[in-house]
């Protein structure tokens, strides 16, 4: 199971693919030509420790200004002392999640995904072979848990839904895993991998 999840993945990171955006469902939006977007980088760890293989996504705390309570990937943006967006998702996902330096395979990363707040993320594919003590970070991270690869990667499990934002309807996909309501960019960047998978 975990060779052909890793065949699997590497046959996914090579096909070919365009950048994604939280504006893929709203065309009419019109991005400044001139912005400038912040690099980031965020860690799609696939676990392969239990009996199935899962996605580790966190759920940000209820207190932080940006995106509180969201479901989101370890990751954030790319600091001086990074070498890169990768060594930038790795990090952070050693401070938000727990994950030992060391611990997660890098398989590849995903094309770019420009976000609504200004960020341009690249998402990082990586497995981990073994268990670890999760250690969500504390004041950034509310809860970590597992979402399974096979949930997160069937293109028929992910609805449109929208809601007003900045006096205009935003569309938007999501994908529910039980009690975790999974929108926006994570969910987006998700429906991009699943669409690799299933070709």
């Amino acid at each position: 199971m975990t060779d052909t999840t890793v065949e699997r993945l590497l046959a996914a990171l090579e096909r070919p693919g365009e950048n994604s955006s939280d504006f893929d469902l709203n065309p009419e939006t019109v991005l400044a030509p001139g912005r400038k977007l912040r690099l980031a980088g965020v860690l799609i760890a696939v676990s392969l420790a239990g009996e199935k293989p899962a996605v580790y996504l966190t759920k940000r705390s209820s207190a932080l200004k940006h995106h509180p309570g969201q479901i989101a990937f370890p990751g954030g943006k790319v600091d001086e002392g990074d070498a890169d967006v990768t060594a930038a998702a790795l990090r952070e996902a050693r401070e938000e999640i727990g994950l030992p330096e060391n611990s997660a395979t890098v398989l590849g990363q995903l094309p770019c995904h420009e976000t609504v707040t200004g960020f341009m993320v690249t998402p990082v594919v990586a497995v981990v072979e073994k268990p670890f003590p999760v250690r969500p970070e504390p004041g950034e991270v509310e809860e970590v848990f597992t979402a399974p690869l096979s949930h997160l990667m069937q293109p028929e499990n992910y609805l449109v839904e929208s809601r007003r934002w900045r006096g205009a309807r935003r569309y938007y996909f999501t994908v529910p895993y039980g009690p975790y309501y999974i929108w926006g960019a994570t969910a987006r960047i998700l429906r991009a991998m699943a669409a690799r998978m299933e070709q």
